[in-house]
């Protein structure tokens, strides 16, 4: 059997097994499936018999990841880890995290079925991350946070919508919230990082392309921005009102202005009005302000251009403004030369000559790097749309992309034989006599 008709075939496996993912969620009409939960347990179970299947012994960490582990030509060898996260947002569609665990496992599947993986230098991790998204406990990418070794502890005290404790999530998921630093990995038991992902954008449709790689993931900062003025009757004119309501709307077509001059992505997801009377003027407003940018340097430039703004606007709507920051990830650069192995895995399944994009979204490469280097594959999605039932992939299109990947692995042995990527060593302690 070729690569190109191994990949169709994978293809088709693929995303049956993305279909049967599916199917355990929380919610009656939809999918949700979160960190630490009933759910995520039966998906480990299922995922876990999968990576079985394709020679790879199994395992949940302390932090509650779930691992495959396929040896290369000797055990105990250093890992190049494949991943990307098994939770989702709710009412989500099923492939943002989940097609990229599932294809990696297709892809150390394969290399062991054809005894490949048994001359590679490296041994091989799939890791199915535990939680990207964030929507149980509102503190993003854990799973991959304490894989990396940046594990915050007061995340134990969070509490989902049910009042659960983060802490006594764990315990429920049977494991000990005291053991979560362990799951930190040592920088020499790694070669690098590659996760498979799709796009969750709209450029790779509108290039007719079905892959590309990605430079960089974009630096993003979450504010919630408090405008306050006064309340007061309807009746009241205009030049002696204090509306809070009306001023953050200004602030907001302000955002949108700036953030398309700049090159960034700006939203506001978020909106409430205090008192929330219908012939009241708003004495206060609160929303949300995600800003992306491909770089650190320009997200604060556009923050400061919005800060400025919003004071210019409260001073002309006789309010005040106040902002908190709730979030901030500064910007990943791709590794070089992992980079140039998914882009030459691209050409070698796609016969086309490779490029990279900017992610906006944020992955589980990004807290991964504080470890190792990484590289991505992205993937086309129908119209760019995810966090939705609507997310769609064409079976072609992830056939190119399970051919890329494993090439891309195949390139990563060639590049250590070549010198390109040094395997990492223990390093010893010397012992003074």
């Amino acid at each position: 059997m070729s690569a190109q008709q191994w990949a169709v075939k994978a293809s088709e496996t693929i995303l049956a097994r993305c279909d049967e993912l599916a199917g355990l969620t929380s919610m009656e009409h939809g999918i949700e499936r979160d960190y630490l939960s009933p759910q995520m347990a039966q998906a480990y179970r299922l995922v876990a018999g999968w990576m079985q299947q394709g020679g790879m012994s199994t395992h949940i960490d302390q932090a509650g990841n779930l691992v495959g582990r396929l040896e290369g030509r000797e055990p105990g060898l250093p890992a190049l880890v494949l991943g990307s996260h098994l939770d989702s947002v709710p009412d989500a569609g099923k492939y943002d995290g989940i097609l990229g665990v599932i294809t990696a496992v297709s892809v150390a599947t394969h290399l062991h079925d054809t005894g490949i993986s048994d001359t590679l230098p490296f041994a091989i991790e799939v890791l199915g991350f535990g939680d990207e998204e964030g929507a149980r406990f509102g503190a993003t990418l854990l799973g991959s946070y304490a894989f990396g070794g940046g594990w915050r502890d007061e995340w134990l005290d969070r509490r989902d919508a049910h009042g659960v404790t983060m802490r006594q999530a764990f315990r429920d998921f049977g494991l000990d919230p005291d053991d979560v630093h362990e799951a930190a990995r040592e920088r020499e038991d790694y070669i690098g990082y590659l996760e498979f992902h799709i796009e969750q954008g709209p450029i790779l449709e509108q290039r007719d392309r079905a892959l590309s790689s990605v430079t960089s993931i974009a630096a993003a900062s979450r504010y919630m921005v408090t405008v306050r003025g006064r309340s007061c009757h309807i009746a009241t004119p205009y030049d002696l009102r204090h509306d809070a309501l009306t001023a953050a709307a200004q602030i907001i077509e302000a955002v949108d202005a700036i953030s398309q001059e700049e090159g960034t992505r700006a939203n506001v997801g978020e909106i409430s009005a205090l008192p929330g009377g219908v012939n009241v003027i708003a004495g206060e407003a609160t929303f949300s302000l995600d800003v992306r940018a491909a770089d650190n340097a320009l997200r604060d430039k556009v923050f400061e251009r919005i800060w400025q703004a919003a004071d210019t606007i409260a001073a002309d709507r006789r309010v005040s403004v106040t902002h908190t920051r709730i979030h901030t990830a500064d910007a990943v650069r791709c590794d070089p030369t992992l980079r140039g192995c998914i882009e030459q895995g691209i050409e070698q399944a796609e016969g086309k000559e490779a490029f990279g994009l900017v992610s906006y979204p944020g992955h589980d490469g990004m807290a991964v790097a504080n470890l190792l280097p990484i590289a991505m594959l992205y993937v086309r999605c129908k119209g760019g749309i995810s966090h939705s039932p609507l997310e769609s992939v064409r079976a072609d299109d992830v056939a190119y992309g399970a051919d890329a990947f494993e090439h891309a692995v195949l390139n990563v042995a060639q590049a250590i034989q070549d010198g390109s990527i040094v395997m990492p060593t223990h390093e010893r302690e010397e012992v003074l006599a």
